[in-house]
């Protein structure tokens, strides 16, 4: 079975950073004194270790995950756990990071996704360095390793919905496809 247990969401690794912490980390990225931080204002907040911009494909996709007014950002509530959330996968990231290279090569994502339940093929690992390492180096960087296992989970999900009877394979029609894959992007 291709996906015998996915991995749902990053363990709970630390202790959650104190209120007074977190506020004066928000204050900072809420730039525009909003009250809510925007994709681009948290897109510029973060580092992904390589000194480019964070993914903005990963930054809108977390903001939509912890965004529960539908408002095109987060408020001080919201941003304790994308914070938790963004914490979380840097310990992961660390962990499969065996070479402490700052970017996850094809064996260290075999192993992290194997970890998560995952059992793909070779190949598939190639295609999975190939969409989501944006810098062309052969391995992925903290943002794109987010982002294709946030990708890689949607899929699932949908997948699943189809395999009545979980032994990863599915029948569908052609509209049927187009409306698993309108579901993800």
């Amino acid at each position: 079975m291709a996906y015998h247990s996915p991995y749902k969401a990053p363990p709970h690794i630390n202790a959650p950073p104190d209120q007074g912490f977190l506020w004066n980390i928000f204050q900072r990225v809420d730039k525009d004194r909003s009250g809510v931080i925007s994709d681009s204002e948290l897109q510029q907040a973060l580092s992904n270790g390589t000194w480019t911009p964070f993914n903005p494909v990963t930054v809108r996709s977390i903001i939509s995950m912890f965004d529960r007014e539908n408002k095109g950002g987060v408020n001080f509530n919201e941003f304790a756990g994308v914070w938790k959330y963004i914490t979380d996968w840097q310990n992961i990231f660390r962990t499969y990071d065996r070479d402490n290279s700052g970017f996850i090569d094809k064996n260290e994502l075999r192993q992290a996704l194997t970890g998560f339940g995952y059992r793909l093929s070779d190949q598939f690992y190639s295609i999975l360095i190939e969409k989501f390492d944006r810098q062309r180096k052969g391995q992925v960087a903290f943002d794109d390793f987010i982002q294709c296992c946030i990708v890689l989970q949607r899929l699932t999900d949908v997948f699943r919905r189809y395999d009545t009877d979980q032994d990863g394979w599915i029948q569908v029609s052609y509209e049927q496809y187009l409306s698993m894959v309108f579901n993800i992007v």
